[in-house]
Order: structure tokens, then C-alpha cells, then sequence
């Protein structure tokens, strides 16, 4: 059963299959783009590669302390969450992606804290201008996600509250929401 997982060509993957999409190949790849196999012209190979990810702002505040403590003992609070990302260029193929997130818990009228983080990724992105801005807004975000989600948690817990365990982020809804919203009016290829 070992010699089934240790080619790394085939077996039981931990990982979905579903989640990689099949790289284009061969005369039918779109714009020159070559697959793994070297087909579509061999032009240009489309690529994502995170360079660096930081803390860009990062503040927690709990004005009400120690007097919430008591009020946690009885009730749970109310914690919506705020998320919001946003791309810019900062030199050619160069992007910086930040996850912004706000979440203010409240017990019975009663701030328990504020939580507001901006996490970003600085990306090289090549890719067709038309994948450009699902790729920044969607893929990008989803690898750094898990990063946001970790110190967030930290955050929370060290400032003696239970730790904010954020769900999984839909961004491809979150982007199509944003797509929506927009109305057409930029023509989806700027992020």
C-alpha cells in the first residue's frame, strides 16, 4: 500500500482533484499559452508565484475589559464580520492583494472588541489580461487566507476573548458580487 502513495503521479491524493484546473495544451491554448507538455507555442506559460506576505495594519481594541468578562459568562457575542479585498500594480507582473477584515463583538449592547487587519501578498502574476482580475481578487486571496485566519485567531485569543476562527471565504462569490455591483462599468479586466 506505501509503494501506492510514494509515486507522486497517481494513488489516493489528499488534495481533490477538483480544485486544479487542467492547464491548457497543445494548438487549441488560448493566446500562446503552453501546458505543461510545451504545447500552445511554447509563447508564454501562465504563472502565479506569491513573492512576500505581511501584516500591512493590524489593531485590536477591547475598551470594556475587565467589565465584559462577566457578561461573556452567560451570553455569547453578537460578531459580524467584515471582509474586503483589493488589488493594485506595484511594477510589471507585480501585484499586492490585501484581505481586509473587521469584527466588532458585542454582548448585551456591550463591546466586548474591535479587530481590524489588513493582510497582504505581494504576487508575480502572469497571465492573459482577461484572467487578471478573477486571479487577483479569487486565487491570490485564497493563498493567503489561511495566514489572515491564523493571526486573526491569535489576535483574539490574546487579547483574553475566545479565539475568532474565521469560516472559509467564498472570494469567487465575494467577486461576483463585486462584478454585479459594478454593472458592467469597467468591463471585468482591471482589478
Amino acid at each position: 500500500m506505501a509503494d501506492k502513495n510514494d509515486d507522486n503521479g497517481g494513488g489516493d491524493s489528499p488534495i481533490p482533484a477538483e480544485r486544479f484546473t487542467p492547464e491548457p495544451d497543445g494548438p487549441d491554448a488560448p493566446d500562446g499559452i503552453a501546458g505543461p507538455n510545451g504545447g500552445g507555442g511554447g509563447e508564454r506559460t501562465a504563472s502565479i508565484a506569491i513573492s512576500g506576505q505581511y501584516i500591512k495594519d493590524l489593531s485590536f481594541e477591547a475598551p470594556n475589559t475587565p467589565q465584559v468578562f462577566e457578561a461573556l459568562q452567560n451570553e455569547m457575542p453578537n460578531i459580524p464580520i467584515e471582509v474586503d479585498v483589493a488589488a493594485n500594480g506595484v511594477g510589471e507582473n507585480f501585484y499586492e492583494v490585501v484581505l481586509k477584515v473587521r469584527a466588532e463583538a458585542k454582548v448585551q449592547d456591550q463591546l466586548c472588541y474591535i479587530l481590524e487587519m489588513e493582510y497582504a501578498g505581494l504576487f508575480m502574476v502572469d497571465v492573459p489580461q482577461e484572467a487578471l482580475a478573477p486571479v487577483l481578487l479569487v486565487e491570490c486571496p485564497l493563498i493567503i487566507f489561511p495566514f489572515l485566519r491564523r493571526i486573526v485567531a491569535d489576535a483574539t485569543s490574546d487579547g483574553g476573548f475566545a479565539p475568532l476562527m474565521l469560516a472559509p471565504i467564498d472570494f469567487a462569490s465575494l467577486y461576483q458580487q463585486r462584478m454585479a455591483e459594478a454593472g458592467g462599468e469597467e468591463g471585468g479586466g482591471e482589478a
